[in-house]
């Protein structure tokens, strides 16, 4: 198959492109971490016109066609719908997504002394190349509790005036030794550690003085105790904001749009929709994808269902579990996954002629895993037709994608776990350049693609 590109497809939309896109650029920069994007992402809501699962749950709000109804669901994951013309045991229209990204955490005691230099100890995240981490300009963003139940809300290093971090590397003068190792040993997971000062105390008899001053200053201009880093979610990530890449500015950069570009369209789409859809629509994002959609805030968690109860039983009394099941069953669903673009530096590691390309649309993917197809949903050929007729016929570009040429690699989406219920799923987002590095980047013709795509997506399947 040969694939047009999409910038011919929508030459006349260039104006519309540019608006999607720094709508995006807006999120991606201040959304670096999930709690940053769900709070972002709520303010929209319901400056949107969505209320809180909350007033449905205690009878306030009816579940009737055109309700807009969200869930932020422990600050971490988000989910977003407007409620059908079909009932909601006829299945729903579901582009599931994810929010977090590889990042490095601080680990729960981080603050030590060595050679006279303040450092902070963290544990990556996700899959990373952890020498990419090296050598940046670091910002640290989060939460912390102290004992009296404060909550500080932390983000260092994204105003011009504030200091930033950095994890240091060797020169390469003296790095004989370093360069000779396996790239995934060039940087340990213990040498993560960011440099955080070098001033001493006034106290010269203290034994660890530069630790010493940085309490204080954690103290002071922060309010935070030694023993509040246990109680804290604190993620350093890249510094400063996304930013539009090349010289025709066709391109985004920056951190974290594995998945928060297909988790952004996702909501903007839905968020756009000019008019009630015959079956729900619903933007799922969540959290926990890069670690294998673990905890109570990813995808195998029960909370996305127990929604679906909620309305289920707003609507339909009494309550039956089997209007739950039918429901999840009945539904239809887009694993919103960036996938790997064709990079012309790096040959050898995809089929050439299954894989994804910048500039050329929303990418279909039917299937991910790794090896034999390890770990994925691989979805049904009758399905796969049917959202390509959708997106055809709405004249969003498209093209195939798979991740990477067979036993070179792989890996997986939320897709397999959205299909345990019985839902049809198929995985379909954005390529992307550099995936999990501190500085992705996506081509804006795409992101306009999927935004377009996943609104002719909540309008039309099931149909």
């Amino acid at each position: 198959m040969d694939f047009a590109n999409a910038w011919d497809i929508y030459a006349d939309k260039r104006q519309q492109i540019e608006q999607v896109n720094q709508e995006y650029l807006r999120f991606l920069t201040e959304g670096k971490t999930e709690r940053e994007a769900v709070a972002y992402l709520e303010t929209e809501a319901v400056q949107s016109g969505f209320v809180p699962l909350a007033l449905v749950m205690n009878g306030e709000v009816k579940v009737t066609p055109g309700l807009k109804v969200y869930l932020n669901y422990r600050e971490k994951a988000f989910i977003a719908a407007i409620i059908g013309q079909q009932p909601l045991e006829k299945g729903l229209n579901i582009i599931g997504a994810h929010l977090d990204a590889p990042r490095l955490d601080l680990k729960p005691n981080p603050l030590y002394e060595a050679e006279k230099l303040g450092w902070l100890k963290t544990h990556y995240y996700g899959g990373i190349k952890k020498y990419q981490w090296v050598a940046l300009p670091l910002a640290l963003h989060g939460v912390v509790f102290t004992r009296s139940g404060q909550r500080l809300q932390i983000v260092i290093g994204e105003k011009g005036e504030d200091p930033v971090f950095t994890i240091t590397d060797l020169l390469p003068h003296l790095a004989a030794k370093q360069m000779e190792k396996k790239a995934a040993e060039v940087i340990s997971g213990e040498g993560l550690n960011l440099l955080v000062g070098s001033i001493p105390c006034e106290d010269k008899e203290a034994k660890e003085r530069v630790k010493a001053a940085l309490l204080k200053i954690l103290k002071e201009q922060y309010g935070i105790e030694p023993e509040d880093f246990a109680r804290a979610e604190l993620e350093a990530v890249p510094a400063g904001p996304a930013r539009e890449v090349g010289l025709d500015r066709s391109l985004i950069g920056g951190f974290g749009q594995d998945d928060r570009v297909c988790a952004w369209t996702a909501w903007a789409a839905l968020r756009d929709l000019a008019e009630t859809p015959e079956y729900t629509a619903v933007a799922l994002l969540v959290d926990k994808e890069e670690i294998g959609s673990t905890g109570n805030t990813g995808m195998t968690a029960a909370f996305f269902a127990n929604m679906v109860a909620e309305l289920i039983n707003a609507q339909s009394q009494p309550y039956n579990e089997i209007l739950l099941r039918r429901a999840l069953a009945n539904s239809r669903a887009l694993s919103a996954d960036v996938s790997v673009a064709v990079d012309p530096n790096f040959e050898g590691v995809v089929d050439k002629y299954n894989a994804a390309r910048l500039g050329q649309g929303l990418v279909v993917t039917k299937y991910t895993g790794a090896r034999g197809k390890s770990g994925t949903s691989d979805a049904n050929a009758e399905f796969v037709a049917r959202v390509l007729q959708i997106f055809s016929e709405a004249d969003v570009p498209w093209q195939v994608g798979e991740l990477g040429a067979v036993d070179v690699g792989g890996g997986g989406t939320i897709a397999k776990f959205m299909a345990e219920t019985g839902m049809d799923v198929l995985d379909c987002g954005v390529a992307l350049l550099s995936m999990h590095s501190p500085f992705e980047v996506a081509s804006k013709v795409d992101i306009f693609a999927a935004y377009e795509g996943y609104k002719a997506f909540y309008r039309k399947a099931g149909q």
